[in-house]
């Protein structure tokens, strides 16, 4: 099927098109005919599958269809898109840009780590479509500079991701600023019943898909985990990196101070490394992206929630320096690679104190991750497994094989992964995801769920960084 027979207007067909795009993915599929009826959505679909191109395209093609109407002179806000991360609102915005290039449409982007001066005189101009981080979003308002009374649509993306941050009090706040009359899109990668409740108070008898198996690795990407003493994992790396020549990898850490910790490392090793995380600048984080992109940084680090931007389409080389203590994190960040049918590569590096990690993550994919260990770099076999600290918390990883994750992770959600690209759809698809059974939607309950429970798992505290 193509995209002519979705129904969408000439010149959204005419960007697709330009950007290379001609066969829609399994979530454009079903979301863009549901949007452009008019009802409410609920939709769940990882980062990857082109679900930002599945909500975009029929928006742009509704508000084309309608004249904006003058507010004071100026157009006002008529579409609303909030995401949880700076990185993942710039990507939506630009994909706003890109295809509604030939349509007399503006949009922005609003987030935090700027000045709010050029936003300010952007609002000021009118403006049809703004993307937002929730807690700058709510600083304007708090400033009386936008105005959300005739915002006719509403999109929440990553919804999930929105929770584990803790955002939840903020997305209610927004929710009391927009009309009661609107359409409303909640994408999530999961269907919790933290996002249930949410549904329940923001959609009206919504329609509910669901595409992309969670949980499971793209065929395309060859995982390895490498056995190494805690304290050799840096040395490790740099070995593989110099002796099989990599170039654009992408490396995760736990926390913002490994991160630092092992960029520098990297680059006395002359090996050209730099560190996103929370609390790098965003003027730093956006040069990072753009050199590693370009191919002139060799190596990214990267911490779960700062690498959400990343939007490459053949990613060669994701290492996990440190596994996550949530299974799922695991599936998403390694799903960074092996897109569009290339072939990737996933490499653990796995000390004995998160054995407990690497198999509840085994569990989850249901398959055991090959190990090798690289000569020179034998790990010690009568180490004793030490409790991983991860900010206030401790985590107990060490668990024998068969132990889940150890114990002392937070409980088990997931969480989307990065955009990218394949070449069979707009902005993140990713060729080979197959719908699956449709989960049942929210059921129309009295309550919305929000007023005594919904807490995130990660508590109820703002991020400043995201603001």
């Amino acid at each position: 099927m193509s995209f002519e027979s979705l129904g969408l207007a000439q010149p959204l067909l005419k960007a697709v098109s330009e950007a290379g795009y001609s066969t829609p993915t399994p979530i454009q599929l079903q979301a863009i005919p549901a949007v452009l009826a008019g009802g409410d959505l609920l939709a769940g679909a990882q980062t990857g599958t082109g679900k930002t191109a599945g909500f975009t395209l029929p928006l742009l093609h509704q508000l084309a269809a309608r004249p904006a109407p003058q507010q004071r002179g100026r157009r006002p806000i008529r579409a609303l898109i909030l995401t949880p991360t700076r990185e993942l609102a710039a990507q939506v915005e630009e994909s706003v840009r890109t295809y509604g290039k030939y349509l007399p449409l503006t949009s922005m982007v609003m987030f935090g780590g700027v000045g709010m001066g050029p936003q300010v005189d952007r609002l000021r101009a009118g403006v049809d479509i703004v993307v937002a981080t929730p807690g700058r979003l709510l600083d304007h308002h708090q400033q009386g500079t936008l105005d959300l009374s005739h915002v006719e649509h509403f999109v929440l993306d990553e919804a999930d991701r929105m929770l584990d941050m803790g955002f939840i009090h903020d997305i209610r706040k927004v929710l009391a600023l927009l009309p009661a009359k609107k359409q409303s899109l909640l994408f999530s990668a999961t269907f919790s019943d933290e996002i249930k409740a949410l549904a329940e108070r923001l959609l009206d008898r919504p329609q509910v898909i669901e595409v992309a198996r969670r949980n499971a690795a793209a065929d395309t990407v060859l995982q390895k985990v490498h056995p190494v003493d805690r304290d050799r994992k840096k040395d490790l790396l740099v070995h593989l990196i110099q002796e099989h020549d990599w170039f654009q990898v992408l490396v995760f850490t736990r926390m913002k101070h490994a991160a630092n910790r092992l960029a520098e490392h990297l680059n006395k090793s002359d090996i050209t490394a730099m560190a996103i995380h929370g609390n790098k600048s965003q003027g730093a984080r956006t040069r990072a992206l753009g050199e590693f992109k370009a191919g002139t940084l060799r190596v990214l680090v990267a911490t779960d929630i700062a690498a959400r931007g990343i939007d490459i389409d053949q990613l060669p080389h994701v290492v996990n320096y440190e596994l996550p203590n949530v299974p799922e994190d695991y599936v998403h960040r390694i799903g960074r690679t092996g897109r569009a049918g290339a072939q990737g590569e996933a490499i653990s590096l796995v000390c004995v104190d998160e054995e407990g990690f690497l198999a509840g993550i085994e569990k989850l994919i249901k398959r055991s991750i090959p190990r090798e260990v690289i000569p020179g770099f034998e790990p010690d076999p009568h180490a004793v497994a030490e409790p991983i600290q991860l900010g206030r918390r401790t985590l107990f990883g060490g668990a024998k094989p068969g132990g889940g994750n150890g114990g002392g992770g937070r409980s088990a959600r997931p969480v989307p992964g990065s955009g990218g690209r394949g070449h069979h759809g707009p902005a993140h698809a990713a060729p080979g995801h197959h719908a699956t059974n449709k989960p049942r939607g929210p059921r129309p309950a009295g309550g919305s769920g929000l007023s005594g429970g919904g807490k995130p798992a990660m508590g109820s505290r703002k991020p400043r960084d995201e603001r």
